[in-house]
């Protein structure tokens, strides 16, 4: 296991370790830091360390990873769950000084953020290199939308200072569809904008079903670091 992934392990495993109880609705992320706390949730269930737990997957990839590692899946919807969660853990693709992140890297950002925003607790996992003083300027913002907005949903995005690109599948031919049967456009910004009302004007563009700005319900972020040092970083009061 390379240095950098041996990293991802640790911080997830930490998040595992300190924040799933028995008996808690849990929401589990995408992604390559995320996965390790959903594996450490799967090792603890086997090893009687846990029980109770009923997790809500956010995406395709998570619900097969959730169903390799032995832990039982709902829905949101489930009555079990009555959509609401006690805790959340997904990783993030870049985090700011304030804690607002983007998210969607993977593609998986509607339902990330329906399960993050409906949790009691929501930990972030990720490795230092997400660490920025500004969102969206070197990793793209990315933007679930109908196919039938593609063009709307980028001429608003243009007003918004953004440039707009459909993401493009890599192993087949055309663009990459979401588990939720839609297109993703990344948007690439030059210039800093505050998180906050970013996010709401993305969310009121018509065709727009989600965003990957995530700047609310963010409990704390565990960063781990090339020396084995995690660090733990909270919102200020």
């Amino acid at each position: 296991m390379d240095i950098i992934t041996e990293t991802k392990k640790q911080v997830g495993y930490a998040a595992a370790d300190e924040f799933v109880k028995s008996g808690m609705k849990i929401g589990l992320g995408t992604g390559s830091t995320a996965v390790w706390a959903l594996r450490r949730v799967g090792e603890l269930l086997a090893a009687g360390k846990l029980t109770g737990i009923r997790a809500v997957a956010t995406s395709l990839q998570t619900e097969m990873e959730c169903q390799a590692a032995g832990i039982p899946l709902r829905s949101l919807c489930d009555p079990e769950i009555s959509g609401s969660l006690d805790l959340a853990i997904d990783g993030a693709d870049e985090v700011d000084e304030n804690l607002c992140l983007t998210k969607g890297g993977g593609g998986a950002l509607l339902i990330e953020k329906i399960v993050a925003y409906s949790a009691k607790k929501f930990i972030v996992v990720v490795d230092s290199s997400k660490l920025v003083k500004n969102l969206g300027l070197s990793f793209p913002v990315p933007v679930e939308v109908l196919r039938e907005a593609r063009l709307t949903a980028a001429e608003a995005f243009t007003g918004l200072g953004a440039r707009a690109e459909l993401r493009m599948a890599v192993k087949k031919m055309g663009a990459v569809i979401t588990d939720n049967g839609n297109i993703l456009l990344d948007l690439r910004f030059e210039k800093p904008f505050d998180p906050r009302e970013m996010e709401n004007r993305l969310s009121g563009i018509p065709g727009v079903l989600g965003n990957g700005i995530f700047s609310r319900n963010v409990t704390e972020v565990l960063v781990t670091h090339s020396d084995g040092r995690i660090e733990r970083l909270a919102k200020k009061r």
